[in-house]
């Protein structure tokens, strides 16, 4: 047996038919050893199944100016989604970082429990909101504990990951009590969104089940299906979860930068040639979003293998765009957000200090003048200040502990006492 030529990711093998499969396999084995869990520079590098994982980031002292995340969909794996089958290219962490060089940008991808029950129960069960808590919340504390709230996000979804990136902007934008509202940090950095062959539903229920039932078909193993039929039955039939989401995800649409992407290819399904998820539902028409199409199947529209693989150069420039403008953008939406809280605040402030100051009854009204109410004795209402006398004092009823808890952790009310010198 001989090998007479030997270059990356090529091999030209003389010999048996038997030897020739076995030195490419062991070829290709060693290879992967080689590249999988790698960067550019050999370093390996360990992907959590579950949750975020930090795949690059600027060396120190250099901090990031962007935070760019990967969400996978159906059946996929925060890993092996965005690796090329071919040459195991692992690219958010093998080929983007360097690009992104200039902008500063992190990047992380977020793995979670993708099975097809996650995309069929109904609201009673809404594992997809699930996700989206846990991928707010992860990702929340990721970036406060490096003093990154603050920090613009992109994100890239590939196929149903993009509902769960959708109902997680959802989630994060109706957050407005005061012990959550560091969640909804996300939703205030949040700049642009690539979705990569994401179903986005129209008014055509019935076409939307059949897409659903297709990216099942091409992402879960074919024991799955055989086994499991009920579940795609119920994928078919039981979307109220996904339609709502596109719902609720339009009135949010404007805020952020979106590029929608479209499988170029189509995929052989039990001898069928099907595009998986069209043109029509994974780029629809919408003012002021960008569109386009990647020449590969629904399945490796998102494994780029090099930087001449079909699509790469379209969504590396879009990424590498929004990392450049993002910063600017979202520090005017987090100048405007403060101001807003402030506000809010101020004015919940006056109301709840104008409703305590409703309750005083004056006791010699032409003896004292209004007082402050911080620092009142908590007693019931028909308790008098503690004093040599109570004449030239008020007798006041007080707010309810709830209430005076309340006032007293948001604001702060000089404590002044009036009276008026006694003839």
């Amino acid at each position: 047996m001989e090998i007479i030529e030997n270059r990356p990711l090529q091999l030209t093998i003389r010999g048996t038919s038997d030897e020739q499969t076995r030195l490419s396999e062991d070829l290709q084995r060693s290879r992967a050893d080689k590249m999988l869990n790698s960067n550019s520079t050999g370093q390996r590098i360990p992907v959590n199944r579950f949750g975020l994982t930090e795949v690059y980031s600027p060396t120190l002292p250099t901090k990031p100016n962007v935070d760019v995340v990967f969400v996978h969909g159906l059946n996929g794996n925060p890993r092996n989604t965005w690796t090329s089958e071919a040459t195991e290219v692992f690219w958010p962490a093998q080929i983007l970082p360097p690009i992104l060089e200039d902008e500063k940008a992190r990047v992380l991808v977020y793995g979670y429990d993708a099975d097809v029950t996650s995309f069929t129960d109904g609201a009673s069960k809404d594992k997809i909101h699930n996700h989206a808590e846990h991928l707010i919340a992860e990702l929340v504390a990721n970036r406060r504990i490096r003093k990154a709230a603050e920090r613009p996000v992109i994100w890239i979804a590939h196929s149903l990951g993009g509902l769960v990136v959708k109902r997680a902007l959802i989630y994060s934008a109706e957050i407005r009590g005061v012990k959550t509202e560091h969640l909804r940090s996300i939703f205030v950095s949040t700049y642009g969104i690539l979705f990569l062959g994401t179903p986005h539903h129209g008014s055509d229920i019935a076409q939307w089940g059949n897409r659903l039932e297709w990216i099942c078909s091409v992402m879960l193993p074919k024991r799955v299906m055989d086994s499991q039929p009920q579940l795609i039955d119920a994928l078919k039939t039981n979307n109220e979860t996904l339609q709502n989401i596109d719902r609720q995800f339009i009135q949010i649409l404007n805020r952020f930068h979106i590029y929608f992407f479209h499988e170029g290819k189509p995929t052989n399904l039990k001898g069928t040639q099907r595009f998986i998820v069209d043109e029509t539902s994974a780029s629809p028409t919408v003012q002021d979003v960008e569109r386009a199409v990647i020449q590969a199947d629904h399945s490796h529209m998102c494994k780029f293998e090099n930087e001449n693989a079909p699509g790469f150069d379209l969504v590396v420039e879009g990424i590498q765009r929004y990392a450049e403008e993002a910063p600017a953008k979202i520090k005017r939406n987090w100048d405007a957000e403060n101001k807003e809280r402030s506000t809010v605040k101020q004015a919940e402030a006056a109301e709840l200090y104008s409703g305590m100051l409703s309750t005083i009854v004056p006791q010699n009204a032409s003896n004292t003048e209004t007082a402050s109410v911080k620092n009142t004795p908590q007693s019931d209402s028909t308790s008098t200040f503690e004093g040599e006398s109570s004449r030239g004092r008020e007798q006041r009823a007080l707010p309810s502990t709830e209430d005076q808890e309340n006032f007293d952790e948001r604001y702060i009310v000089e404590d002044v006492t009036h009276e008026k010198e006694m003839a």
